[in-house]
C-alpha cells in the first residue's frame, strides 16, 4: 500500500508557527521573574535591563469598582499592560478608618496579577505616611507575610511625600518600613518616595538609604504641565547620573491637578525621555471621572470590554502607547 503525503502551502505553515509562537509565549513575570536593581537599572532574572508599562488604578476608597480581576484581566488582554499600580487609599476614608475593606479591595487586585502573571505594585497612596509609619508597617507586613514568595511584588511604601517633609524626615520612615519588610521579604522590590510629590529625586540622590539591597526610587510628572518640563526632566537626570534608580510609578497626560489640558506634544517627550533612559511607568489612571487624566468616560464598565467611545483622549492615547511599546513582550 502505498502512502501519500499531501503537501501543505507555505503560508499555512507560517501561520501554524505564528500561533504555536504565540499559544508558547511567556507572559511578563514567566520571562523576567524576579526584578533587582543593577547598576541603577532595573533588571531581571537573567540580567538584562527590563522596562515594565501600565496602568494605576485611583484611589481605592473612591473607584472601587476597578478593583476586581475583570478589569485586571481585560488590561492585560487587551492594553498590554504588564504591571498594574493598586493605589490604597489611605486618609480621606481609606486604610485609617476602613482597614479591612481597603485591604481587601487591594488583595484583589494582587491575586488578578499574580493569576495573569504580571507584576503588581502595593502602593501605600499616603502624602503624609511619616504621620502613619506604624499603619504602615503593619500593612507592608501583612503583604510581605500573605505575597512575598511571588516574584510578581513590588512595594511602593509612600506615595507623593509634600514638599513640607525633608529628605532626612522621609528618609527615616523608609528605613524603618524597609527594615520590617525585610524581615519577611529579602528580595522584592521596594520603591521609595521623596519628597515635593516624589520630584525631589536629585535630593534623594546625594543620601539615598545604605544597607539595603533591591531599592528604587520613584518620580512623577504630570507631563503637559508648564511646571513639569525641563527643569524637572534635569532633576531626574541628575539621580540618574549619580547612580540612582529611578521608576516612575506615576504620570499623566494632564497637568498636576489631575485635570487641565493634554498637550500631545509635551506628553510624547516626556514618553520619549523614558524610553530613552528605559524607565519602568505606570499611568494615572483607570477612573471614569470628568478629569484629563481620567482613561474612562463616566459610566464604563468595572469589567472591562471598553469600547473606544467608553475612552477618554488620554485614555486612548496612553492605550496605544501600552499596545505598541509593550508589542515586543513575549506573551503581548
Amino acid at each position: 500500500m502505498t502512502v501519500r503525503f499531501q503537501k501543505i502551502p507555505l503560508v499555512c505553515l507560517l501561520v501554524l508557527f505564528c500561533l504555536s509562537g504565540s499559544l508558547l509565549a511567556a507572559s511578563p513575570v514567566e520571562k523576567h521573574g524576579a526584578l533587582t536593581v543593577k547598576d541603577g537599572k532595573l533588571t531581571d532574572k537573567n540580567g538584562e535591563v527590563v522596562v515594565l508599562r501600565g496602568m494605576s488604578l485611583f484611589w481605592s476608597q473612591w473607584m472601587p469598582q476597578f478593583y476586581n480581576e475583570k478589569t485586571v484581566k481585560w488590561l492585560v488582554d487587551d492594553w498590554n499592560v504588564s504591571i498594574i499600580r493598586a493605589a490604597m487609599a489611605v486618609e480621606a476614608g481609606g486604610y485609617l478608618r476602613n482597614p479591612e475593606q481597603e485591604k481587601a479591595k487591594v488583595f484583589a487586585v494582587i491575586d488578578a496579577c499574580i493569576a495573569a502573571n504580571i507584576y503588581v505594585m502595593v502602593d501605600w497612596h499616603d502624602h503624609k505616611a511619616v504621620d502613619h509609619e506604624k499603619e504602615a508597617i503593619a500593612f507592608f507586613k501583612e503583604v510581605a507575610t500573605k505575597y512575598g514568595k511571588h516574584p510578581h511584588i513590588i512595594y511602593e511604601t509612600y506615595n507623593e511625600p509634600l514638599n513640607t517633609h525633608s529628605w532626612e524626615q522621609i528618609k527615616k520612615y523608609h528605613e524603618a518600613v524597609v527594615t520590617e519588610i525585610r524581615k519577611i521579604d529579602p528580595n522584592n522590590l521596594i520603591l521609595l518616595g521623596s519628597s515635593s510629590w516624589d520630584q525631589a529625586v536629585d535630593e534623594a540622590s546625594k543620601s539615598p538609604l545604605e544597607g539595603f539591597s533591591n531599592l528604587a526610587y520613584t518620580f512623577h510628572f504630570y507631563a503637559s504641565d508648564r511646571n513639569h518640563q525641563e527643569r524637572l526632566r534635569a532633576r531626574a537626570d541628575t539621580a540618574i547620573k549619580n547612580g540612582l534608580c529611578l521608576f516612575v510609578s506615576e504620570w499623566g497626560v494632564g497637568e498636576s491637578s489631575g485635570d487641565g489640558v493634554f498637550d500631545v506634544e509635551k506628553t510624547d517627550r516626556w514618553v520619549q525621555w523614558m524610553e530613552e533612559n528605559k524607565l519602568s511607568w505606570c499611568v494615572w489612571s483607570i477612573a471614569d471621572k470628568v478629569e484629563t487624566t481620567a482613561a474612562l468616560r463616566p459610566g464604563a464598565s468595572p469589567d472591562g470590554n471598553w469600547k473606544e467611545s467608553d475612552l477618554t483622549p488620554g485614555g486612548k492615547y496612553i492605550r496605544e502607547k501600552l499596545r505598541t511599546l509593550n508589542k515586543t513582550e513575549p506573551g503581548r
